[in-house]
């Protein structure tokens, strides 16, 4: 269940990220037109923004999407009841709320990965089988066209310093809800997949390279050819536990009016799932 690293400019590359999504619900890019130093570079003066608390004079919004979430108001993992240990910044391509403190570099980071999910979406359509495209209500890389649901998470997840509810982790298995999740490399290790034989595996993580992942709404339109894999982020032990470790996933979700699967569209299926992360009872 390990996911396949692939070599982005390999001839073959696109068959080979696909297969692996296929069997794993997760690839392993390197050699990709991501910048690693452009990565580096965000994980320092965001890192800086957060323990400075400097982040705390962008909190979110009463609309619940843009700005910064400290921990207190982090998401609960669908069918948890303990939040998760971390604190992150949402930029979405409409967001009015950007730290002066930091450079650019984060909204040239997304543009960048913006275009290669594009690309790699254009690989999973021409690698899916007719009889799953078939099934789609359009073209898998055309849903993301005209969307404005595509989120920048800026993640850090605190020290641990020993006060945590029982139960708590980083980030508690759960489903992405997007399309596809484009992660460059933490500073630190911890995000883990769990196998079909129950088993969860650690996702490579080497520096410069790309972990990408289905989500629920990929999954959904292509009757689970591609599934959204449960995925989590452990605590570590040791020294690892006094440090701190940043994360910088771009999800990238359908058009609100795109048909996903059984009539419901995108908005529909994210709000649903919003409400679960929030903790609330659904409708």
């Amino acid at each position: 269940m390990i996911p396949t690293v692939v070599d982005y400019a390999d001839p073959d590359a696109p068959r080979a990220f696909t297969e692996s999504l296929r069997n794993t619900g997760f690839a392993v890019l390197v050699n990709h037109p991501l910048p690693w130093e452009l990565v580096e570079g965000i994980y320092a003066e965001w890192s800086e923004l957060f323990t400075s608390g400097a982040a705390m004079d962008y909190l979110v919004g009463a609309d619940g999407q843009e700005g910064y979430f400290p921990p207190d108001t982090s998401e609960t993992a669908k069918g948890n009841d303990v939040r998760d240990l971390k604190e992150f910044f949402h930029v979405y391509p409409w967001s009015t709320i950007y730290p002066s403190e930091v450079s650019d570099a984060a909204l040239r980071y997304r543009d960048i990965a913006c275009e290669l999910a594009s690309t790699l979406l254009g690989w999973v359509d021409d690698n899916t089988p007719p009889e799953v495209a078939a099934r789609l209500s359009q073209s898998i890389r055309s849903m993301i066209e005209g969307n404005t649901r595509t989120l920048l998470r800026v993640l850090r997840y605190p020290p641990l310093t020993g006060d945590a509810p029982e139960g708590a982790i980083r980030a508690a298995a759960h489903e992405d809800i997007n399309l596809l999740t484009v992660l460059p490399a933490s500073d630190e290790s911890g995000l883990e997949l769990l196998g079909t034989d129950g088993e969860w595996y650690a996702v490579p993580c080497d520096p410069g390279s790309i972990a990408v992942n289905c989500g629920e709404m990929l999954d959904l339109a292509t009757d689970g050819y591609y599934p959204a894999t449960t995925h989590r982020v452990v605590n570590p032990t040791g020294d690892a536990a006094r440090r701190a470790r940043m994360s910088l996933p771009l999800f990238l979700g359908a058009a609100d009016d795109v048909v996903i699967a059984d009539g419901r569209t995108a908005s529909e299926l994210l709000a649903k799932r919003l409400v679960e992360l929030r903790g609330e009872r659904a409708n």
